[in-house]
């Protein structure tokens, strides 16, 4: 989240140029960066673990719309120096909520701090909740319900000394593309696996292969960049916080749906996109989410043993996320996998460029290859490095 320095207190951004943030999966800010500008927005500022922003509304919802990295945006609405959980309120209670978003929808607040000197935040939580509902009180005699499934989410960040709110713009988060039924034990998040096939340096018309694929999330994000597919598309417009402020903007936003989908490309023939997996449950899986994407005729899945499978093109891109200690398996049954998966690589996909996400940092080593390159990211809050293998024909031990 970022520092909240600069606006004062309980104003609203200037008309015409608001004020947002976007996490995202710490590692990816500069990918989320590009994504950003693309959608036309200024004053973007890279912090750990999102980009800073500055735009119009049609800025936010391109990037709702477009962003395969951002994990949500938030709509800067507020901001000051606080001491107090009093000084909090008193913050959020200077809002003109009702001019916001209606009394008949739902909140709920959320609360971030990074060095706050607060003993509780479950009690600034309800101090904000009491302000909103407050603010509606005094204005028209009713309150706002809350909810755990609200239809407005209010963030409020904390540091040592600078206290924001935020109302969020994308509801559900981002990385909900609304495209998996079917789901297996430790699933990558999209937005991280699309900032993986973004960073490998995969480009559409490249031979990849997911050889551990799981629930199919590399294959259903590469087929997405492939066709041009903005991942917001396969949204319901009532999934988007936006729709249920005051100020949103349907004829926009569905001007914004059109051009999109127009940049959709057709695909004829399948895509060079693999995928497998020793599981049959897990192929299973893939295979069902691929079909309720639409795009089960364009990636091929089977079932297969890595360690056994040929590589389906004579060069292409493998990405994978093997197991690591804190997912599956034991530390010596880890110790015994590597070595036979850097075997496998040597012997199956010379002049492949492979790259394996891992927590694990024996896995270079135990795998016998050296890595052209290591890129911290974070699996939600595991530290992890992708590392890039360049498979050289005729490479052995």
């Amino acid at each position: 989240m970022p520092r909240a320095e600069g606006a004062p207190a309980a104003a609203l951004p200037r008309a015409g140029f608001e004020a947002f943030f976007a996490p995202c999966p710490r590692g990816l800010e500069p990918l989320l960066a590009e994504d950003i500008a693309a959608a036309g927005g200024r004053e973007v500022r890279q912090v750990p673990g999102g980009a800073e922003f500055g735009g119009s509304w049609e800025t936010c919802y391109r990037v709702n719309l477009g962003s395969r990295i951002a994990t949500r945006v938030l709509w800067r609405v507020a901001g000051a120096g606080y001491r107090s959980e009093d000084d909090v309120y008193r913050l959020a209670r200077q809002i003109d909520w009702p001019r916001l978003f209606d009394v008949r929808h739902s909140i709920r607040v959320h609360v971030t701090a990074i060095r706050s000197p607060l003993k509780s935040l479950e009690f600034v939580t309800l101090r904000v909740k009491d302000a909103v509902c407050d603010c509606f009180r005094d204005a028209i005699g009713q309150r706002p319900n809350v909810s755990a499934e609200p239809d407005i989410r209010i963030h409020l960040f904390l540091t040592a000394e600078q206290a924001t709110l935020y109302a969020d713009t994308s509801g559900d988060a981002l990385w909900q593309r609304g495209h998996k039924l079917a789901k297996v034990a430790a699933p990558l998040k999209e937005n991280l696996a699309a900032g993986i096939l973004r960073l490998s340096g995969w480009q559409p018309g490249v031979p990849l292969l997911d050889p551990m694929c799981g629930s199919g999330t590399f294959l259903l994000e590469a087929a997405g960049m492939a066709l041009g597919d903005a991942p917001g598309l396969s949204r319901d417009e009532r999934d988007f916080g936006f729709a249920r402020l005051r100020n949103y903007d349907a004829v926009l936003w569905k001007r914004l749906r059109s051009e999109a989908a127009g940049r959709r490309s057709a695909a004829m023939a399948p895509l060079p996109i693999f995928g497998s997996d020793l599981s049959d449950d897990a192929v299973a899986r893939a295979s069902q989410n691929l079909a309720y994407a639409g795009i089960d005729d364009l990636v091929t899945i089977e079932r297969a043993d890595l360690l056994l499978r040929a590589a389906p093109a004579a060069s292409g891109v493998l990405i994978a996320n093997p197991p690591y200690g804190e997912r599956l398996g034991e530390a010596d049954e880890l110790a015994a996998f590597y070595p036979r998966l850097g075997d496998a690589l040597k012997r199956n996909f010379a002049d492949w460029e492979c790259w394996l996400l891992s927590a694990d940092t024996r896995l270079p080593k135990l795998i016998g290859l050296k890595p052209k390159r290591k890129i911290p990211l974070f699996n939600g809050p595991l530290e992890c490095r992708l590392y890039g293998f360049d498979i050289v024909s005729g490479q052995h031990r």
